[in-house]
């Protein structure tokens, strides 16, 4: 028996498929078009400094804290937005105006940190991070290490505007 790869059945099925979904359809990639905002973390403002500097490092550094920031709805990459980040670490605790800094997104939306070993605080290592430009809803994160022994930390946002 032999198998034509261009069958009625294939045909019907190709057309009705076009007409569902439109030519559009197949030449159009697809979107997410229903990302949900990112809600704030319990805890995540502790300690928060309004306006804390953008900085090239926070302290001595050896521990990078990284992450995305992309629009709610369609996930685009949000560049040139301003991320706050402070934690509890060998050279200060959370409340220490030096145990702050703050960085820029990139062109595609991905900022990185470098800062000293975070160390636990009330028996848990996490950092701290804070969307607060205005252009967006304020969120502050509370991202918790698997291990106190890590030495990067990651956290994204994604923003819904004002």
């Amino acid at each position: 028996m032999t198998t034509d790869l261009l069958s009625r059945r294939t045909l019907l099925a190709t057309g009705g498929a076009v007409v569902a979904t439109g030519f559009s359809g197949l030449l159009v990639p697809a979107r997410a078009q229903d990302l949900a905002a990112t809600p704030s973390m319990r805890g995540g403002s502790n300690n928060y400094r309004p306006d804390a500097p953008i900085v090239d490092r926070i302290g001595g550094g050896g521990f990078w804290m990284s992450g995305t920031v992309r629009r709610a709805g369609d996930g685009a990459p949000l560049a040139g937005q301003r991320i706050q980040i402070w934690a509890h670490t060998t050279e200060g605790y959370e409340r220490d105006p030096q145990s702050h800094g703050a960085t820029l997104t990139d062109s595609n939306g991905m900022f990185r940190l470098e800062m000293p070993q975070i160390v636990p605080a009330f028996g848990q290592a996490h950092g701290h991070l804070a969307y607060d430009s205005g252009d967006f809803e304020t969120v502050f994160l509370r991202p918790v290490m698997s291990s106190r022994k890590d030495t990067s930390l990651e956290a994204h946002f994604v923003l819904r505007p004002v």
